[in-house]
Protein backbone atom coordinates (compact mmCIF):
# COMPACT_ATOMS: atom_id res chain seq x y z
CA UNK A 1 0.00 0.00 0.00
CA UNK A 2 0.94 3.48 -0.13
CA UNK A 3 2.41 4.54 2.65
CA UNK A 4 1.55 8.22 4.86
CA UNK A 5 3.23 10.29 7.36
CA UNK A 6 5.32 8.50 10.28
CA UNK A 7 4.93 9.54 13.64
CA UNK A 8 9.40 10.16 14.61
CA UNK A 9 9.66 13.21 16.73
CA UNK A 10 13.28 14.18 16.46
CA UNK A 11 15.30 16.02 19.32
CA UNK A 12 17.56 18.53 17.36
CA UNK A 13 19.21 19.29 20.39
CA UNK A 14 20.26 15.58 21.33
CA UNK A 15 23.99 15.14 20.58
CA UNK A 16 22.44 12.00 18.05
CA UNK A 17 22.80 12.45 14.76
CA UNK A 18 19.13 13.17 13.13
CA UNK A 19 20.10 10.22 10.34
CA UNK A 20 20.21 7.91 13.62
CA UNK A 21 17.52 9.13 15.02
CA UNK A 22 15.26 8.52 11.94
CA UNK A 23 16.51 4.69 11.93
CA UNK A 24 15.99 4.73 15.66
CA UNK A 25 12.42 6.00 15.12
CA UNK A 26 11.35 3.26 11.80
CA UNK A 27 12.82 0.82 13.79
CA UNK A 28 10.47 1.61 17.19
CA UNK A 29 8.10 1.98 14.46
CA UNK A 30 8.38 -1.92 13.72
CA UNK A 31 8.77 -2.87 16.59
CA UNK A 32 5.63 -1.64 17.70
CA UNK A 33 3.88 -3.42 14.52
CA UNK A 34 2.56 0.32 13.26
CA UNK A 35 4.69 -0.49 10.23
CA UNK A 36 4.52 -3.92 8.91
CA UNK A 37 6.25 -6.21 7.16
CA UNK A 38 5.97 -5.49 3.06
CA UNK A 39 4.46 -2.33 4.35
CA UNK A 40 5.97 1.03 2.15
CA UNK A 41 7.76 3.78 3.91
CA UNK A 42 7.57 7.41 2.57
CA UNK A 43 9.41 8.68 -0.33
CA UNK A 44 12.49 10.10 0.69
CA UNK A 45 11.64 13.64 -0.03
CA UNK A 46 8.18 13.26 1.29
CA UNK A 47 9.69 12.40 5.00
CA UNK A 48 12.43 14.80 4.90
CA UNK A 49 9.86 17.21 4.37
CA UNK A 50 7.79 15.83 7.12
CA UNK A 51 10.81 16.11 9.40
CA UNK A 52 12.04 19.54 8.41
CA UNK A 53 15.52 17.86 7.66
CA UNK A 54 17.78 17.65 4.59
CA UNK A 55 17.06 14.39 1.76
CA UNK A 56 20.14 13.22 2.19
CA UNK A 57 19.12 12.41 6.25
CA UNK A 58 16.46 10.49 5.20
CA UNK A 59 18.46 8.58 2.56
CA UNK A 60 21.02 7.70 4.70
CA UNK A 61 19.06 6.51 7.29
CA UNK A 62 17.38 4.31 4.54
CA UNK A 63 20.49 2.83 3.26
CA UNK A 64 21.78 2.11 7.15
CA UNK A 65 18.10 0.46 7.74
CA UNK A 66 18.50 -1.55 4.13
CA UNK A 67 22.15 -2.81 4.75
CA UNK A 68 20.94 -4.01 8.25
CA UNK A 69 17.66 -6.01 6.36
CA UNK A 70 15.04 -4.08 8.09
CA UNK A 71 14.00 -2.27 4.58
CA UNK A 72 14.42 -3.16 1.25
CA UNK A 73 14.37 -1.14 -1.50
CA UNK A 74 13.26 -2.43 -5.52
CA UNK A 75 12.91 -0.29 -8.47
CA UNK A 76 9.50 0.73 -9.31
CA UNK A 77 7.62 -0.63 -5.70
CA UNK A 78 9.99 1.50 -3.55
CA UNK A 79 11.23 1.02 -0.33
CA UNK A 80 9.45 -1.45 2.40
CA UNK A 81 9.28 -3.37 5.31
CA UNK A 82 11.22 -6.45 4.84
CA UNK A 83 9.69 -9.51 5.51
CA UNK A 84 11.58 -10.71 8.67
CA UNK A 85 12.32 -7.74 10.15
CA UNK A 86 8.64 -6.66 11.75
CA UNK A 87 9.01 -10.51 13.29
CA UNK A 88 12.36 -9.87 14.75
CA UNK A 89 12.92 -9.01 18.76
CA UNK A 90 15.79 -6.96 18.06
CA UNK A 91 17.02 -4.75 15.06
CA UNK A 92 20.47 -5.39 14.27
CA UNK A 93 22.88 -2.13 13.20
CA UNK A 94 22.50 1.73 13.73
CA UNK A 95 18.84 0.72 14.28
CA UNK A 96 19.78 -1.42 17.87
CA UNK A 97 19.63 1.10 20.15
CA UNK A 98 16.71 0.74 22.09
CA UNK A 99 14.07 3.60 21.10
CA UNK A 100 13.68 5.82 24.10
CA UNK A 101 10.11 6.38 25.13
CA UNK A 102 8.61 9.15 23.21
CA UNK A 103 6.50 11.89 25.05
CA UNK A 104 3.23 13.11 23.00
CA UNK A 105 4.17 16.44 21.95
CA UNK A 106 1.75 19.16 20.99
CA UNK A 107 1.15 19.20 17.21
CA UNK A 108 -1.45 20.00 14.80
CA UNK A 109 -4.75 20.08 14.62
CA UNK A 110 -13.48 20.14 12.97
CA UNK A 111 -15.18 17.13 9.08
CA UNK A 112 -12.40 18.95 8.40
CA UNK A 113 -11.96 16.23 9.92
CA UNK A 114 -14.94 17.51 10.79
CA UNK A 115 -17.08 20.51 9.44
CA UNK A 116 -20.58 20.21 8.38
CA UNK A 117 -21.24 23.28 7.11
CA UNK A 118 -19.52 25.46 4.99
CA UNK A 119 -19.63 29.44 4.44
CA UNK A 120 -21.37 29.24 1.09
CA UNK A 121 -19.21 31.22 -1.78
CA UNK A 122 -19.39 34.84 -2.89
CA UNK A 123 -22.27 35.59 -5.36
CA UNK A 124 -20.68 38.61 -6.93
CA UNK A 125 -19.53 38.14 -10.59
CA UNK A 126 -15.63 38.10 -10.14
CA UNK A 127 -15.15 38.31 -6.43
CA UNK A 128 -12.54 35.51 -5.75
CA UNK A 129 -10.89 36.88 -2.51
CA UNK A 130 -13.02 34.44 -0.18
CA UNK A 131 -11.03 33.71 3.19
CA UNK A 132 -13.75 31.26 3.67
CA UNK A 133 -12.91 28.40 6.29
CA UNK A 134 -12.93 24.42 5.31
CA UNK A 135 -12.54 24.79 1.59
CA UNK A 136 -9.28 22.56 0.72
CA UNK A 137 -7.41 24.03 -2.92
CA UNK A 138 -9.65 22.02 -4.75
CA UNK A 139 -8.42 23.12 -7.97
CA UNK A 140 -4.79 21.34 -7.14
CA UNK A 141 -6.72 17.81 -7.00
CA UNK A 142 -5.21 15.10 -8.99
CA UNK A 143 -8.42 14.75 -10.86
CA UNK A 144 -7.11 12.48 -13.48
CA UNK A 145 -5.21 10.45 -11.28
CA UNK A 146 -8.36 9.40 -9.01
CA UNK A 147 -10.19 8.75 -12.43
CA UNK A 148 -7.75 6.08 -12.65
CA UNK A 149 -8.85 4.49 -9.50
CA UNK A 150 -12.55 4.99 -10.26
CA UNK A 151 -12.02 3.19 -13.72
CA UNK A 152 -10.21 0.54 -11.71
CA UNK A 153 -12.87 0.33 -9.10
CA UNK A 154 -15.97 0.01 -11.86
CA UNK A 155 -13.28 -2.49 -14.32
CA UNK A 156 -13.15 -4.65 -10.83
CA UNK A 157 -16.98 -4.21 -9.74
CA UNK A 158 -18.99 -7.69 -9.57
CA UNK A 159 -22.76 -8.07 -9.16
CA UNK A 160 -21.71 -8.24 -5.17
CA UNK A 161 -19.85 -4.21 -5.77
CA UNK A 162 -22.70 -3.12 -7.10
CA UNK A 163 -25.17 -4.04 -5.26
CA UNK A 164 -26.15 -3.43 -1.82
CA UNK A 165 -22.88 -3.10 0.10
CA UNK A 166 -22.17 -4.10 3.71
CA UNK A 167 -23.15 -1.21 6.16
CA UNK A 168 -19.85 -1.41 7.83
CA UNK A 169 -18.04 -0.49 4.65
CA UNK A 170 -15.79 -1.77 1.87
CA UNK A 171 -13.48 -4.87 3.70
CA UNK A 172 -10.58 -2.87 1.28
CA UNK A 173 -10.97 0.72 2.65
CA UNK A 174 -11.47 -0.03 5.98
CA UNK A 175 -7.91 -2.10 5.88
CA UNK A 176 -6.19 0.85 4.53
CA UNK A 177 -7.59 3.30 7.13
CA UNK A 178 -6.58 0.85 9.78
CA UNK A 179 -2.99 1.56 8.53
CA UNK A 180 -3.17 5.28 7.77
CA UNK A 181 -4.15 5.40 11.51
CA UNK A 182 -1.94 3.24 12.64
CA UNK A 183 1.37 4.87 10.54
CA UNK A 184 -0.04 8.28 11.02
CA UNK A 185 -2.02 8.59 14.56
CA UNK A 186 -0.69 5.71 16.29
CA UNK A 187 -3.96 4.53 16.71
CA UNK A 188 -3.58 0.16 16.34
CA UNK A 189 -7.24 -0.38 15.42
CA UNK A 190 -8.66 -3.65 13.55
CA UNK A 191 -10.38 -2.74 11.00
CA UNK A 192 -13.58 -4.89 12.49
CA UNK A 193 -13.36 -1.85 14.41
CA UNK A 194 -13.20 0.92 11.59
CA UNK A 195 -16.54 2.17 10.10
CA UNK A 196 -17.18 3.89 7.18
CA UNK A 197 -20.05 6.78 6.92
CA UNK A 198 -21.52 9.03 4.50
CA UNK A 199 -18.90 12.04 5.80
CA UNK A 200 -18.00 12.57 9.01
CA UNK A 201 -21.36 14.37 9.98
CA UNK A 202 -23.27 11.08 10.02
CA UNK A 203 -20.50 9.12 12.08
CA UNK A 204 -20.99 12.62 14.70
CA UNK A 205 -25.17 12.23 14.29
CA UNK A 206 -25.06 8.27 14.96
CA UNK A 207 -23.03 8.24 17.77
CA UNK A 208 -25.44 11.28 19.64
CA UNK A 209 -28.11 8.98 18.76
CA UNK A 210 -26.37 5.89 20.32
CA UNK A 211 -24.66 7.44 22.97
CA UNK A 212 -27.39 10.03 24.32
CA UNK A 213 -30.69 9.08 26.03
CA UNK A 214 -33.33 11.97 27.84
CA UNK A 215 -31.81 13.16 31.09
CA UNK A 216 -28.20 12.52 29.99
CA UNK A 217 -25.22 15.52 29.03
CA UNK A 218 -23.22 15.95 26.04
CA UNK A 219 -20.44 18.22 26.77
CA UNK A 220 -18.94 20.09 24.19
CA UNK A 221 -16.07 22.96 23.82
CA UNK A 222 -17.05 26.17 23.71
CA UNK A 223 -16.12 27.77 21.36
CA UNK A 224 -17.41 25.42 18.87
CA UNK A 225 -19.10 25.20 15.46
CA UNK A 226 -23.10 26.39 15.31
CA UNK A 227 -23.91 23.25 13.60
CA UNK A 228 -22.52 21.28 16.49
CA UNK A 229 -24.69 22.25 18.81
CA UNK A 230 -27.31 21.96 16.30
CA UNK A 231 -26.24 18.07 15.68
CA UNK A 232 -25.77 17.57 19.59
CA UNK A 233 -29.12 19.69 20.20
CA UNK A 234 -31.23 17.18 18.25
CA UNK A 235 -30.90 14.47 20.96
CA UNK A 236 -32.97 14.18 24.22
CA UNK A 237 -30.27 15.23 26.31
CA UNK A 238 -28.16 18.50 27.38
CA UNK A 239 -25.87 20.28 25.80
CA UNK A 240 -23.31 21.92 28.02
CA UNK A 241 -20.46 24.04 26.58
CA UNK A 242 -17.15 24.32 28.57
CA UNK A 243 -14.53 26.90 28.13
CA UNK A 244 -10.98 25.82 26.45
CA UNK A 245 -7.96 27.71 27.00
CA UNK A 246 -4.37 27.31 25.41
CA UNK A 247 -3.97 23.65 26.77
CA UNK A 248 -7.81 22.59 25.38
CA UNK A 249 -11.10 21.61 27.42
CA UNK A 250 -10.62 23.25 30.67
CA UNK A 251 -11.53 19.49 32.67
CA UNK A 252 -11.38 20.70 35.72
CA UNK A 253 -14.78 22.78 35.12
CA UNK A 254 -16.63 20.58 33.77
CA UNK A 255 -18.38 19.27 36.92
CA UNK A 256 -19.43 23.42 37.46
CA UNK A 257 -20.56 23.50 34.40
CA UNK A 258 -22.56 20.52 33.92
CA UNK A 259 -23.86 21.48 37.44
CA UNK A 260 -24.89 25.61 36.39
CA UNK A 261 -27.40 23.67 34.36
CA UNK A 262 -28.71 21.99 36.34
CA UNK A 263 -27.65 18.57 35.77
CA UNK A 264 -25.61 15.76 37.07
CA UNK A 265 -21.93 15.07 35.93
CA UNK A 266 -22.44 11.29 36.20
CA UNK A 267 -25.13 11.88 33.59
CA UNK A 268 -22.64 13.18 30.87
CA UNK A 269 -22.73 10.14 28.61
CA UNK A 270 -20.70 11.84 25.87
CA UNK A 271 -17.71 14.62 25.52
CA UNK A 272 -16.78 16.21 22.21
CA UNK A 273 -13.25 17.37 21.86
CA UNK A 274 -11.22 18.66 18.88
CA UNK A 275 -7.54 17.75 20.32
CA UNK A 276 -4.99 18.19 17.68
CA UNK A 277 -6.47 21.48 16.27
CA UNK A 278 -9.31 22.94 18.65
CA UNK A 279 -12.17 24.45 16.61
CA UNK A 280 -11.85 27.27 15.82
CA UNK A 281 -9.15 28.67 17.86
CA UNK A 282 -6.52 26.08 17.12
CA UNK A 283 -5.39 25.99 20.39
CA UNK A 284 -3.69 22.34 21.26
CA UNK A 285 -4.82 20.08 23.70
CA UNK A 286 -1.99 19.30 26.62
CA UNK A 287 -0.98 16.00 27.39
CA UNK A 288 -1.74 16.96 31.17
CA UNK A 289 -5.35 17.93 29.65
CA UNK A 290 -5.59 14.55 27.95
CA UNK A 291 -4.41 12.57 31.26
CA UNK A 292 -6.99 14.73 32.73
CA UNK A 293 -10.13 13.92 30.26
CA UNK A 294 -9.55 10.29 30.03
CA UNK A 295 -9.83 9.84 33.88
CA UNK A 296 -12.44 12.19 34.08
CA UNK A 297 -13.99 9.88 31.42
CA UNK A 298 -13.45 6.54 33.08
CA UNK A 299 -14.69 7.92 36.54
CA UNK A 300 -17.83 8.95 35.17
CA UNK A 301 -18.41 6.23 32.43
CA UNK A 302 -18.70 9.14 29.38
CA UNK A 303 -17.66 8.47 25.75
CA UNK A 304 -14.89 10.94 24.41
CA UNK A 305 -16.05 11.67 20.94
CA UNK A 306 -12.54 12.71 18.97
CA UNK A 307 -13.18 15.25 16.32
CA UNK A 308 -9.22 14.62 14.50
CA UNK A 309 -10.01 16.98 12.06
CA UNK A 310 -6.99 18.70 9.83
CA UNK A 311 -4.66 16.12 11.64
CA UNK A 312 -2.79 15.46 8.13
CA UNK A 313 -1.94 19.30 7.32
CA UNK A 314 0.75 20.23 10.51
CA UNK A 315 3.61 22.95 10.30
CA UNK A 316 5.09 21.91 13.83
CA UNK A 317 8.19 20.13 14.01
CA UNK A 318 6.40 17.54 16.35
CA UNK A 319 3.47 15.98 16.44
CA UNK A 320 1.02 14.28 18.83
CA UNK A 321 -0.93 11.01 18.44
CA UNK A 322 -4.38 10.62 18.60
CA UNK A 323 -5.68 10.80 21.80
CA UNK A 324 -7.84 7.62 20.79
CA UNK A 325 -4.16 5.71 20.33
CA UNK A 326 -3.84 6.31 24.23
CA UNK A 327 -4.62 3.64 27.12
CA UNK A 328 -8.66 4.43 27.66
CA UNK A 329 -10.47 0.99 28.51
CA UNK A 330 -12.64 1.84 25.48
CA UNK A 331 -13.85 5.20 26.27
CA UNK A 332 -12.82 6.74 23.12
CA UNK A 333 -14.08 6.81 19.33
CA UNK A 334 -12.33 8.67 16.79
CA UNK A 335 -13.80 10.36 14.12
CA UNK A 336 -12.38 11.37 10.54
CA UNK A 337 -13.15 11.89 7.05
CA UNK A 338 -11.38 12.13 3.53
CA UNK A 339 -13.32 15.64 2.98
CA UNK A 340 -10.30 18.04 3.21
CA UNK A 341 -7.63 15.98 2.05
CA UNK A 342 -9.75 14.75 -0.33
CA UNK A 343 -12.47 16.53 -1.76
CA UNK A 344 -15.61 17.35 -0.12
CA UNK A 345 -18.16 15.82 -2.26
CA UNK A 346 -16.58 12.45 -1.89
CA UNK A 347 -18.52 11.99 1.44
CA UNK A 348 -16.54 9.62 3.29
CA UNK A 349 -16.08 9.35 6.31
CA UNK A 350 -15.26 6.81 9.62
CA UNK A 351 -15.81 6.08 12.98
CA UNK A 352 -13.50 3.65 15.25
CA UNK A 353 -15.38 2.43 17.89
CA UNK A 354 -14.68 -0.11 20.72
CA UNK A 355 -16.33 -3.15 20.05
CA UNK A 356 -19.25 -2.99 22.12
CA UNK A 357 -20.62 -0.18 20.20
CA UNK A 358 -20.34 -1.70 16.92
CA UNK A 359 -22.93 -3.60 16.05
CA UNK A 360 -25.39 -0.89 17.74
CA UNK A 361 -23.87 2.12 15.61
CA UNK A 362 -24.46 -0.16 12.58
CA UNK A 363 -28.02 -0.74 13.16
CA UNK A 364 -28.82 3.01 13.27
CA UNK A 365 -26.98 3.56 10.21
CA UNK A 366 -29.15 0.78 8.38
CA UNK A 367 -32.14 2.85 9.12
CA UNK A 368 -30.70 6.03 8.31
CA UNK A 369 -28.77 5.18 4.44
CA UNK A 370 -28.13 1.45 4.96
CA UNK A 371 -24.78 1.94 3.17
CA UNK A 372 -22.14 4.41 1.67
CA UNK A 373 -21.64 4.18 -2.26
CA UNK A 374 -19.36 0.71 -2.16
CA UNK A 375 -17.84 1.73 -5.72
CA UNK A 376 -16.39 4.85 -3.92
CA UNK A 377 -14.99 3.50 -1.36
CA UNK A 378 -13.19 0.97 -3.48
CA UNK A 379 -12.08 3.67 -5.69
CA UNK A 380 -10.41 5.42 -2.57
CA UNK A 381 -9.42 2.26 -1.49
CA UNK A 382 -7.59 1.79 -4.52
CA UNK A 383 -6.53 5.45 -4.77
CA UNK A 384 -4.30 4.89 -0.94
CA UNK A 385 -2.77 1.55 -1.48
CA UNK A 386 -1.36 3.06 -4.93
CA UNK A 387 0.43 5.29 -2.88
CA UNK A 388 -1.80 8.25 -4.57
CA UNK A 389 -3.04 9.13 -0.78
CA UNK A 390 0.27 9.82 0.40
CA UNK A 391 1.62 11.48 -2.61
CA UNK A 392 -1.15 14.14 -2.85
CA UNK A 393 -1.43 15.17 0.93
CA UNK A 394 2.48 15.77 0.78
CA UNK A 395 1.91 17.82 -2.03
CA UNK A 396 -1.00 19.66 -0.53
CA UNK A 397 1.40 19.84 2.78
CA UNK A 398 3.74 21.95 1.32
CA UNK A 399 1.27 23.98 -0.57
CA UNK A 400 -1.03 24.81 2.53
CA UNK A 401 2.22 25.68 4.31
CA UNK A 402 3.29 28.18 1.32
CA UNK A 403 -0.27 29.72 1.49
CA UNK A 404 -0.40 30.09 5.64
CA UNK A 405 3.52 31.57 5.14
CA UNK A 406 1.36 34.12 3.11
CA UNK A 407 -1.26 34.66 5.43
CA UNK A 408 0.92 35.38 8.22
CA UNK A 409 2.85 37.70 6.57
CA UNK A 410 0.17 39.67 5.13
CA UNK A 411 -1.38 39.98 8.65
CA UNK A 412 1.72 41.30 10.05
CA UNK A 413 3.05 43.30 7.56
CA UNK A 414 -0.82 45.71 7.48
CA UNK A 415 -1.81 44.76 10.92
CA UNK A 416 1.95 44.51 12.83
CA UNK A 417 1.02 44.28 17.01
CA UNK A 418 -2.18 44.70 16.68
CA UNK A 419 -3.19 41.25 15.83
CA UNK A 420 -3.51 38.02 17.02
CA UNK A 421 -3.24 34.90 15.85
CA UNK A 422 -3.79 31.11 17.24
CA UNK A 423 -3.86 28.54 15.41
CA UNK A 424 -1.12 28.61 13.00
CA UNK A 425 0.54 25.41 13.48
CA UNK A 426 -2.12 23.31 11.47
CA UNK A 427 -5.03 22.86 9.87
CA UNK A 428 -6.85 25.06 7.19
CA UNK A 429 -7.18 28.07 8.85
CA UNK A 430 -6.42 30.74 11.68
CA UNK A 431 -8.04 32.29 14.41
CA UNK A 432 -7.51 36.22 13.56
CA UNK A 433 -7.95 39.09 16.32
CA UNK A 434 -7.74 42.70 15.50
CA UNK A 435 -6.28 43.76 19.00
CA UNK A 436 -6.15 47.22 17.43
CA UNK A 437 -9.59 47.53 16.17
CA UNK A 438 -11.48 46.95 19.46
CA UNK A 439 -15.06 48.77 19.55
CA UNK A 440 -15.42 48.34 15.66
CA UNK A 441 -18.10 45.92 14.84
CA UNK A 442 -17.07 42.69 13.20
CA UNK A 443 -20.45 43.26 11.02
CA UNK A 444 -19.06 46.72 9.60
CA UNK A 445 -15.52 45.12 8.81
CA UNK A 446 -17.44 42.67 7.36
CA UNK A 447 -19.38 44.75 5.07
CA UNK A 448 -16.39 47.32 4.45
CA UNK A 449 -14.36 44.40 3.12
CA UNK A 450 -17.21 43.10 0.80
CA UNK A 451 -17.09 46.13 -0.48
CA UNK A 452 -13.76 45.90 -1.69
CA UNK A 453 -14.49 42.13 -2.64
CA UNK A 454 -12.96 40.17 0.16
CA UNK A 455 -15.16 38.03 2.52
CA UNK A 456 -14.13 37.57 5.90
CA UNK A 457 -16.37 35.45 8.84
CA UNK A 458 -16.75 36.79 11.97
CA UNK A 459 -15.83 34.05 14.92
CA UNK A 460 -18.02 35.83 18.00
CA UNK A 461 -21.13 33.30 16.61
CA UNK A 462 -18.54 29.91 17.65
CA UNK A 463 -18.09 31.47 21.48
CA UNK A 464 -21.28 30.53 23.75
CA UNK A 465 -20.39 32.53 27.18
CA UNK A 466 -17.38 35.13 26.35
CA UNK A 467 -17.05 35.93 23.00
CA UNK A 468 -14.07 37.94 22.04
CA UNK A 469 -13.38 41.29 23.49
CA UNK A 470 -12.08 43.05 19.84
CA UNK A 471 -13.26 41.67 16.10
CA UNK A 472 -12.32 38.34 15.70
CA UNK A 473 -12.40 36.38 12.38
CA UNK A 474 -12.05 32.81 11.09
CA UNK A 475 -9.78 33.19 7.88
CA UNK A 476 -9.07 29.82 5.78
CA UNK A 477 -6.09 30.18 3.23
CA UNK A 478 -6.12 26.71 1.47
CA UNK A 479 -7.84 27.36 -1.43
CA UNK A 480 -6.26 31.29 -2.02
CA UNK A 481 -2.76 31.35 -3.80
CA UNK A 482 -0.24 33.15 -2.46
CA UNK A 483 -0.67 36.69 -4.50
CA UNK A 484 -4.54 36.42 -3.81
CA UNK A 485 -3.53 35.74 -0.08
CA UNK A 486 -1.34 39.20 0.14
CA UNK A 487 -3.47 41.03 -1.92
CA UNK A 488 -6.79 40.23 0.10
CA UNK A 489 -4.83 41.10 3.44
CA UNK A 490 -4.27 44.99 2.25
CA UNK A 491 -7.97 45.06 1.37
CA UNK A 492 -8.86 43.93 4.63
CA UNK A 493 -6.08 45.96 6.34
CA UNK A 494 -7.83 49.22 4.15
CA UNK A 495 -11.40 47.98 5.39
CA UNK A 496 -10.52 47.80 8.81
CA UNK A 497 -9.35 51.42 8.93
CA UNK A 498 -12.09 52.67 7.29
CA UNK A 499 -14.37 50.97 9.64
CA UNK A 500 -12.01 52.36 12.92
CA UNK A 501 -12.56 55.82 11.02
CA UNK A 502 -15.38 56.09 11.16
CA UNK A 503 -16.19 54.84 14.35
CA UNK A 504 -13.95 57.57 15.59
CA UNK A 505 -15.50 60.49 13.48
CA UNK A 506 -18.55 59.47 14.89
CA UNK A 507 -17.53 60.69 18.13
CA UNK A 508 -16.94 57.07 20.23
CA UNK A 509 -13.32 58.37 20.56
CA UNK A 510 -10.11 56.75 19.13
CA UNK A 511 -10.27 52.75 19.09
CA UNK A 512 -8.18 51.13 22.64
CA UNK A 513 -5.00 50.25 21.00
CA UNK A 514 -3.38 46.76 22.15
CA UNK A 515 0.29 47.10 23.89
CA UNK A 516 1.79 44.41 21.68
CA UNK A 517 1.28 41.32 19.58
CA UNK A 518 0.55 38.17 21.69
Amino acid sequence: MGSSELLIVLDRGSATPLQQQVCDGIAGLVRSGRLRAGEAVPASRELAAQLGVSRTVILRAYELLTANGLLTARRGSGTRVAERAAGEGAVPGPARTALAPQPPLATDGGDALWQPWEPPPMQQAGAALDFRHGTPALANFPVSRWRQSVHEAYARADVAALGYGPAEGSAALRAEIATLVRQSRALDASPDSILVTSGATQALDILARLLVGPGDVVVIEDPSHTVLRQVFGSTAGTVVPVPVDEEGLRVSDIDAHVRAHGQDPDRVRLIYVTPSHQFPTGFIMSEARRRALLAWAGRRGATVLEDDYHNEFTFAAERLPALAAARHQGTVVYVGSFSKTLFPALRIGYAIVPQRLVRPFLGIKWITDRLTPTVDQEALAHFVATGAYARHVSRMTRLYRERRRSLLDGLYTHFGAEVRISGAAAGLHVLVALTGARGVGEDEIVRRAAALGVRVYPASGYFVREPPAEPTFLMGYAALPGARIAEGTALLATAVREATAVREAAGAGPVSRSRGRR
